[in-house]
Order: structure tokens, then sequence, then C-alpha cells
């Protein structure tokens, strides 16, 4: 089995995401969460970010999986909203 450190799965599954899913996820499933397997590939959509991971965890229990923000630059946002 390929082992991956964090970093390695993190820039994996962004060059994944930039590769190949943005322009098939981005136009129906923006705003959703998406964790990224490097390893096979797959891919798991969720509505919240804890769905997607998830998702990953019950494939793929013994392996790294990353999660992004579909049309997103940061996966979760903080801070203060300012009226």
């Amino acid at each position: 089995m390929i082992r991956m450190n964090e970093n390695s799965v993190a820039s994996a599954a962004r060059q994944l995401y930039e590769s190949r899913l943005r322009n098939l996820l981005e136009p129906t499933h923006n705003d959703e969460f998406v964790a990224i397997e490097p390893v096979s590939g797959e891919y798991f959509l969720g509505r919240t970010l804890s769905e997607a991971i998830g998702a990953a965890r019950s494939k793929f229990p013994d392996r790294l999986a990353h999660a992004l923000r579909v049309g997103h630059k940061a996966t979760v946002h903080f801070g203060q909203h300012l009226q």
C-alpha cells in the first residue's frame, strides 16, 4: 500500500481537483464539500465537511483524504461578518 503524509495527500488532492474535478463539480455542486482520496482518485461529496470526510473514511478507513469546498479558495471560513 502507498503511504502518503498529510502534505503530500493535500497536494495530490488539490492537483486532482484542478486537473479533473473543478470543471466537473463546480457547475452542479458549488458550495458542497468534496473529500478526495488521491491514491485511488475517488472523491466523495457532502453537504457538510463531516459528510464528505465520513464517506471517504467509510470506503478507505486506512487512508487519508483531503477535503475542499467546491468553488471556494478555502475549505472553511473563520471570522466575523461586519454589517
